[in-house]
C-alpha cells in the first residue's frame, strides 16, 4: 500500500477521535454521563493490544471490572489492617494479597488477560484521587467506588466501541484499496 492509499486511514481514525472527544460534551447534547474520554482514549488502545476483537474487548471490560474490584478490596483491606500495622505496611500486605488473586484470574477464562486488570486498578485509584464533585452517596466509601466504577466502566466501554469501528474502518478501506488495485 502506498503512503497515498495509507493516508485515509490516519483521517479516518482522526476524525474518530474527534468524535470522542465530542462525546464529552464539547457540544452540551452529545455529553455521554460518566464519560471522561482520557480513559475511552486508553481503552481504545487497549482493543488493540487485546487482538482487535470483540471477545478481546469483552475481557478488557472484565479485566477493567476486576481492576476496580482489585482495588476497592485493596482500599478495604488497608483500612481494617492499618489500625494495626500503620498505612504503609498494611497497603503493602494488602497490595500482596490481592495481586495473588488478581495475577490467579490469568488462568479463569474471560478474565485472563491481566493488563487490563493493571490498567483498570491504576485508572480506577487514580479517578478515585482525582474525583472530588462526589454526585451519590453522600461520600460512603461503598458509594465513592460504586461512582468511580461507573465512569471507569462507562469510559472503557466506549474505548471499546471506539476499538471496534476502528478496526471495522480500516478493514473495510483495505479491502476496498486491494479489490481497487
Amino acid at each position: 500500500m502506498t503512503f497515498k492509499q495509507f493516508f485515509p486511514i490516519p483521517v479516518i481514525i482522526s476524525v474518530l477521535a474527534v468524535t470522542l472527544v465530542m462525546l464529552d460534551g464539547v457540544i452540551p447534547a452529545t455529553k455521554i454521563p460518566f464519560l471522561w474520554t482520557w480513559i475511552s482514549f486508553q481503552a481504545w488502545a487497549m482493543y488493540f493490544l487485546g487482538g482487535c476483537t470483540i471477545a478481546g474487548g469483552g475481557k478488557i471490560m472484565l479485566g477493567y471490572l476486576g481492576g476496580a474490584a482489585a482495588s476497592a478490596a485493596i482500599m478495604e483491606l488497608m483500612g481494617l489492617l492499618m489500625p494495626h500495622v500503620g498505612a504503609p505496611v498494611a497497603l503493602a500486605i494488602a497490595v500482596f494479597i490481592v495481586v495473588i488473586g488478581v495475577i490467579s484470574a490469568e488462568r479463569v477464562p474471560g478474565f485472563s488477560f491481566v493488563p487490563s486488570w493493571f490498567i483498570g486498578a491504576g485508572v480506577f485509584f487514580g479517578v478515585m484521587n482525582l474525583n472530588t464533585t462526589w454526585q451519590w452517596g453522600g461520600g460512603s466509601a461503598w458509594s465513592k467506588y460504586l461512582e468511580t466504577g461507573t465512569f471507569l466502566m462507562v469510559s472503557c466501554l466506549v474505548g471499546q466501541v471506539y476499538g471496534y469501528v476502528t478496526v471495522l474502518c480500516r478493514t473495510k478501506y483495505e479491502a476496498w484499496v486491494k479489490k481497487a488495485a
